[in-house]
């Protein structure tokens, strides 16, 4: 079986925005083949500043790269797709990012020539309850992402290429339920030694409309990208 593990970077998230890159990396009978597709693109509109501060990328960066525009690339990356089973985390906003730039240039969508997987869907059934982010399936399965201190469309591809074979390989989850358990007794332990401490008086200071707007901007990027940002799932349990 052919599969592609793909992760897209974009101007943004909602209507009108773009694609800015591109990775994939391939995957056959459940092995790395070392091949790779991998593409900067010039999105031919203005990046989101917040989008800006997750990728680190800027339209002067891809201005000074050349990067070519969607259309230049889209042959290319087709046949580099074409018939495999792709896996993506989250992939409704990937395949609907996907699809957008394809309707552009008059061409047919992604499921009409490729299948595919949501590891962030298996994710949750595997582990119901549980943070299913990029971040936190590598904590769990125990995936160095050390080096990934901003998001890139095949870094982010390559690491969850390592986590997919690692979620769907059987011994690894058994194996780590066990450390689960170990790290849950060590946070109860600790608590036990805490004792309240006599915080004073604070100073409260409420934020602005504008930092407001900024801020749900923000979750909404860590949304496309993690699956469920934890922020809101915390005030969310919170409310209730």
């Amino acid at each position: 079986m052919r599969q592609v593990v793909l992760d897209t970077e974009t101007t943004g998230i909602g209507e009108g925005h773009r694609i800015l890159e591109i990775g994939c990396v391939e995957v056959i009978e459940r092995k790395l083949t070392g091949r790779h597709f991998h593409k900067y693109i010039d999105p031919e509109r203005d990046i989101d500043v917040e989008a800006a501060e997750v990728h680190g990328i800027t339209n002067e960066w891809l201005k000074s790269q050349g990067a070519p525009n969607f259309a230049r690339i889209v042959d290319e990356f087709r046949e580099f797709i074409d018939g495999a089973q792709l896996v993506i985390h989250n992939a409704a906003f990937d395949v609907g990012m996907m699809d957008a730039e394809f309707a552009r240039l008059g061409l047919p969508k992604t499921l009409t020539f490729c299948t595919v997987l949501d590891t962030l869907k298996l994710a949750r059934e595997m582990h119901p309850g549980a943070r299913a982010s990029l971040d936190a399936l590598c904590k769990r399965y125990d995936i160095d992402n050390s080096h990934r201190e901003l998001h890139g469309a095949l870094l982010d591809a390559e690491i969850l290429a390592d986590v997919y074979l690692a979620m769907t390989g059987g011994q690894t989850a058994l194996l780590l339920a066990d450390e689960d358990e170990d790290d849950e007794q060590e946070e109860i332990d600790l608590d036990l030694l805490l004792e309240p401490a006599d915080a004073g008086e604070l100073l409260v200071v409420c934020a602005t409309g504008q930092e407001l707007e900024a801020h749900e901007k923000m979750l909404n990027l860590l949304d496309k990208k993690s699956g469920g940002c934890v922020w809101r799932r915390s005030n969310e349990g919170e409310a209730s």
